[in-house]
C-alpha cells in the first residue's frame, strides 16, 4: 500500500513544492492551509508521515502536533518552521516532533527525511525499485512497464538526488543511467558500495553506447548487471527478476546511519552576515542547516537536536567557542559529534586554542568555503567509519556472548534457582525478623504506657502540675514511638509485596479515600475537587495507599486554614499518565524538595504538625515498584502539589 502524507502548510508554494517532491518519492499527499483543514484529514487517519508548517493562519502549528501526541500511538511529525526562529525548533522538538527542518528548506533532505520516518514495511521494501535516469522520457517509459509489473517505483534525475532518495527509500534494486549530470552511474554505484547501509543492494546499470568496455568497467564500479537502453524493456524485468532472487536479505535495523543520508549541520556565528553566507553554501550541497549566535543557543539546540557535525566560532560574546567547545566534549552524548572549530584569528594560537578544547578540526575563516566542504565531508566520513566499526565490535560482541549463553545456559539456570531459593530464604528471615523487632520493640513501650498510666490513676492526689505534664510527655512520645514501628514496618514490607495489576477508576478511588480520611463532625470545612483523569492499571491496594498518605498530608497541612481546598485530577503524558493533589495548605520551601520522600526527612516539627516522616516514602516505594515516579512543588504560605505518574499499563515486582 503507498503510504500517505499529510502536508499542512499556509504557502501554497511550499504545499506545491513538497507534493511534487513526495509524489515522486512514491508518497500519497494530502495538502492543507490550515490547521482546522489539518485536524479534518487526520480524523480520517492512515497517514504515515505529517508535514507541518509552526505559523499556520488559524493556529500554532506545535499545539496541532500536541493534540497529534495527546490522541496515543506514535503518527511520525516532521516540523517546517523558519531557521530563525531557535525557541520554535526547541519548543517543537520538545513537545515530540520526530523533525524539524528550518526555512528555506532543500526538498530532497525533507523527502529523504520523511522517507525515514514512515520507512516501508519489509514485504513493500522489497519490491521497490529506484529509477536514476535524466531522461524524463526514457525514466517516465521504464516507470510504466514497472509499475505494470507490480513494482513500486521512485525516481531521480540526478545521481546525487538518486543517492539520498537510496538512503531514504531503501529499495530493493537501483537501475541507474551510466551517464548523468554530475555523478555519472558507476560513480554512484561506488558510492552505493562504500555505504554501510546501502551496500548490498543490487544494483543495474543503464548505457545507450555500443562500447564492448562498458560492462567491464561497470562491473569493476561495483554494479550487478549491465542492460543497454536499446533492448526491450521486457529483458530489463528479467534481469531484475534474477537480481531480486540473488539479491541478500536486507541489513538489519541496527546498521549505523548512512554516510549518503541527509546530514544535519549546527554552525554556532555571532556573525550574521558570515552565517547567513555560510548556511547557503552547505544548503547549495544537500545539508539541513540549523544557526545559532551564541554558544548557550548552540548548548540548547544540542540538548533536543544533536546534529551530525558542529562548526563553531571561537570568538563569541557570552559562552565563547573555547569554553562551548569543552562543554560539549565533556558531555558523554555529543562527544563523539565532529566538531570544527572557525576563526579569523592568528592562525597558529586559533589552532592551538581549538584543539586544546578538545574540537576534532580547525579551519580559518574565508570566502572560499570549498576547503571547509571537502574538510566536512572528511570529518562525516570518518564518524561513518567509526560508527560502522562501533556496530561491527558490538554485533561480534552479541554473537560472542550469545555463544557464551548457549554453552553456559544450564549453568545459569541451575544459578538462577540458587538465587531465587535464597532470596525466598532471605525474605523469609527478614519477615520473621521484621515480626522479632516488632515484638520486641513494642514490649518496653507498653511496659512504658502502663506504668505511667498506673501512676496517673492510683498516685494522682501526690502528683503535682509539672508531673502530670511529664507523665503526658512520656506517654505522648511512647506512642509515637509505636507509630514510627508500625510506618517502618509498613515501608519495609512494600519492597517485598506481590504486585497485582487491575484497571482502577482513580477519580472514584480519590473519593472514596477522602471520605474515609475526613472526620464526622469535625468542625473543619475542607472542599475537595476530583477533576476528570485517566483510568490506572495498578496493585489497588497499593494505589489506595498513596492516595490515603497524599491525601491525609493535604488535611493535615491545610489544618491552618479557614477554608481548605484540596483538588486532584490526572491526564495523559508521552510517559504514561500523571496524576496531582493540590492544596492551599501551609506549602514548602523548594530548596529543601529533596528531602521530603527520605526516611524520617521531615520539612515541619512534630510541634507543628505530627506525623512520623515515613509515609512519602511509602508513596515513592509503591510507585517505583510500578514504574512510576513521584514529585512536588511548593511555596511557604502557598500551599503545595504533589504530582506523580504511573505507566499505561502494568508494573514491575
Amino acid at each position: 500500500m503507498t503510504p500517505r502524507a499529510l502536508i499542512v502548510d499556509d504557502s501554497l508554494t511550499v504545499r506545491k513544492d513538497l507534493e511534487e517532491a513526495l509524489r515522486s518519492a512514491g508518497f500519497d499527499t494530502v495538502p492543507c492551509g490550515t490547521a482546522a483543514e489539518g485536524r479534518t484529514a487526520l480524523r480520517a487517519g492512515g497517514f504515515a508521515i505529517v508535514v507541518l508548517d509552526v505559523l499556520l493562519p488559524d493556529g500554532d502549528g506545535i499545539d496541532l502536533l500536541r493534540e497529534i501526541r495527546a490522541a496515543g500511538g506514535h503518527l511520525p511529525v516532521l516540523l517546517l518552521s523558519t531557521e530563525a526562529e531557535v525557541r520554535d525548533r526547541i519548543r517543537g522538538l520538545k513537545t515530540g516532533a520526530d523533525e524539524y527542518v528550518g526555512k528555506p528548506y532543500d526538498a530532497s533532505y525533507v523527502v529523504a527525511r520523511a522517507k525515514e520516518l514512515a520507512r516501508h514495511a519489509p514485504g513493500e521494501a522489497r519490491s521497490t525499485v529506484l529509477v536514476i535516469d535524466d531522461s524524463t522520457t526514457y525514466r517516465e517509459e521504464l516507470r510504466r512497464a514497472l509499475e505494470r509489473a507490480g513494482y513500486t517505483v521512485i525516481t531521480a534525475a540526478s545521481g546525487e538526488e538518486g543517492l539520498r532518495t537510496a538512503v531514504g527509500a531503501r529499495p530493493a534494486v537501483v537501475i541507474v543511467d551510466g551517464v548523468l549530470p554530475g555523478i555519472d552511474g558507476a560513480g554512484v554505484i561506488r558510492r552505493i558500495r562504500q555505504d554501510a547501509v546501502l551496500r548490498r543492494t543490487p544494483c543495474l546499470l543503464l548505457t545507450a553506447s555500443e562500447d564492448r568496455g562498458g560492462e567491464l568497467r561497470a562491473l569493476e564500479a561495483g554494479a550487478d548487471a549491465y542492460v543497454r537502453k536499446e533492448v526491450e524493456t521486457d529483458v530489463i524485468l528479467l534481469r531484475l527478476v534474477a537480481l531480486l532472487r540473488s539479491a541478500p536479505s536486507p541489513a538489519a535495523d541496527a546498521a549505523p546511519a548512512s554516510f549518503l543520508g541527509p546530514k544535519r549541520i549546527l554552525a554556532v556565528d555571532d556573525s550574521l552576515t558570515y552565517l547567513q553566507e555560510l548556511a547557503a553554501q552547505l544548503r547549495a550541497e544537500g545539508y539541513d542547516v540549523v544557526t545559532a549566535r551564541s554558544g548557550e543557543e548552540a548548548l540548547e539546540l544540542l540538548a533536543v537536536q544533536p546534529p551530525d557535525c558542529i562548526l563553531l566560532d571561537l570568538i563569541m560574546p557570552g559562552l565563547s567557542g573555547h569554553d562551548a567547545c569543552k562543554r560539549i566534549k565533556g558531555t558523554p552524548g555529543w562527544r563523539e559529534i565532529p566538531l570544527m572549530i572557525l576563526t579569523a584569528l592568528d592562525e597558529r594560537d586559533a589552532m592551538i586554542a581549538g584543539i586544546n578544547s578538545g574540537a576534532d578540526d580547525y579551519i580559518p575563516k574565508s570566502s572560499d568555503f570549498d576547503v571547509l566542504k571537502a574538510r566536512l565531508r572528511a570529518q562525516l566520513r570518518r564518524r561513518q567509519f567509526e560508527d560502522e566499526n562501533r556496530a561491527i565490535r558490538e554485533e561480534l560482541l552479541r554473537k560472542g556472548l550469545e555463544a557464551a549463553e548457549a554453552r553456559s545456559a544450564r549453568e545459569v539456570a541451575e544459578t538462577r534457582a540458587q538465587l531465587l531459593a535464597e532470596l525466598e530464604r532471605k525474605n523469609k528471615e527478614l519477615e520473621s525478623f521484621s515480626y522479632s523487632v516488632s515484638h520486641d520493640l513494642r514490649a518496653p513501650l507498653r511496659a512504658i504506657d502502663g506504668f505511667c498510666r498506673i501512676l496517673e490513676e492510683d498516685h494522682a492526689p501526690k502528683l503535682d502540675a509539672e508531673a502530670r505534664r511529664c507523665i503526658d510527655i512520656v506517654r505522648r512520645n511512647a506512642r509515637r514511638m509505636g507509630e514510627l514501628i508500625d510506618d517502618l514496618l509498613q515501608f519495609s514490607r512494600m519492597g517485598r509485596q506481590s504486585l497485582k495489576a487491575e484497571p482502577i477508576a482513580m477519580d472514584a478511588l480519590f473519593r472514596s479515600v477522602f471520605e474515609e480520611l475526613q472526620a464526622p463532625g469535625g468542625g473543619r470545612r475542607i472542599e475537595f475537587k476530583v477533576g476528570a483523569m485517566p483510568s490506572a492499571h495498578a496493585d489497588r491496594a497499593m494505589m489506595r495507599q498513596v492516595l490515603a498518605n497524599l491525601v491525609a498530608n493535604a488535611i493535615k497541612y491545610t489544618a491552618p486554614r479557614e477554608s481548605a481546598v484540596i483538588e486532584a485530577g490526572g491526564r495523559a503524558t508521552e510517559e504514561g499518565i500523571a496524576y496531582f493533589v493540590r492544596d492551599n495548605g501551609v506549602g514548602f520551601d523548594m530548596r529543601y524538595a529533596h528531602k521530603l520522600f527520605g526516611v524520617f526527612q521531615r520539612l515541619h516539627s512534630a510541634e507543628e504538625f505530627e506525623g512520623t516522616g515515613v509515609g512519602l516514602a511509602i508513596v515513592q516505594r509503591i510507585l517505583e515498584r510500578h514504574g512510576g515516579r513521584v514529585w512536588a512543588e511548593g511555596e511557604l504560605g502557598a500551599g503545595a502539589t504533589f504530582h506523580f505518574s504511573l505507566p499505561l499499563k502494568g508494573g514491575r515486582a
